[in-house]
């Protein structure tokens, strides 16, 4: 019955307008609708599955300001036990080996996990890095940017789907395990899984429980800059070619020209 801890993450809608603030060009979240990211319902469904065919339960855990409680709730909603929330203000625009290095601090605070699962890449940062980060930190096997799973007793296995082909991976829990968008189709939240999910228990940490000190986390601090950002051009009216027998060749020739083909 395995103990399993999903990373959740509230971004922005990806179909709402977003943009950077204009004092340090951190992702504005306040700007556009905030939602729990998509992949992370997948991450948070194969973990309700694993559950429901051997057992254990299911824990979710996300770092977010307090508008991230709203996130954490979907995903108890969809069936999670329970979850924890990292809320620090000092979290504010750290970069993914930071975020990584405080959900790692984290998880060394949860008692018996065997497997972590989360998302491959959020939509916000789209890194792909994290889960890899805290492997390394907590000295975890990682299988990442996987399509399918299976837990086997003490045993995991998964399939990664790349352009080279479809590669086979194992290893022996506990483990860390990202998943791409191929993996399920998360279920919809019931009424009474809302319902249930006002009732049931979230843990709130800042830094200081965890350990992490401020100063090596946050914006300030980050191993990366941005020095400034450009608004991206408004799109033009593109050329019309009316086809004479020549179309072919003119659109050819315009591929040829912006090094398309």
């Amino acid at each position: 019955m395995p103990n399993i801890v999903v990373l959740i993450k509230q971004v922005p809608d990806t179909w709402s307008e977003r943009k950077l603030s204009s004092g340090d060009y951190t992702l504005d979240r306040e700007a556009a609708d905030a939602i729990l990211d998509e992949i992370n319902e997948r991450a948070v469904e194969e973990a309700l599955l694993i559950k429901e065919a051997q057992g254990g339960e299911v824990t979710v855990l996300a770092a977010g300001p307090d508008r991230a409680t709203e996130a954490i709730r979907k995903a108890l909603s969809m069936g999670a036990d329970k979850a924890i929330h990292i809320n620090d203000p000092a979290i504010h625009g750290s970069d993914a080996v930071q975020t990584a290095y405080i959900l790692a601090a984290a998880l060394g605070q949860i008692e018996g996990i065997e497997l972590v699962i989360a998302g491959n890449e959020a939509t916000d940062g789209r890194a792909g890095a994290v889960p890899a980060i805290i492997a390394e930190y907590l000295g975890l096997p990682q299988l990442t940017h996987l399509r399918k799973l299976v837990v086997d007793g003490e045993r995991i296995a998964g399939e990664r789907e790349t352009d080279e082909g479809v590669f086979k991976l194992e290893a022996t829990l506990p483990a860390i395990v990202s998943v791409t968008e191929k993996i399920n189709e998360p279920r919809f939240p019931s009424f009474k899984g809302i319902m249930a999910a006002k009732k049931k228990e979230v843990s709130t940490f800042t830094l200081a429980d965890l350990g992490v000190d401020p100063e090596t986390v946050g914006v300030a601090n980050a191993g990366t800059q941005v020095t400034g950002v450009t608004p991206k051009p408004a799109r033009t009216a593109g050329e019309k070619i009316v086809d004479e027998g020549e179309g072919g060749n003119q659109i050819a020739t315009y591929l040829v020209g912006q090094k398309i083909i």
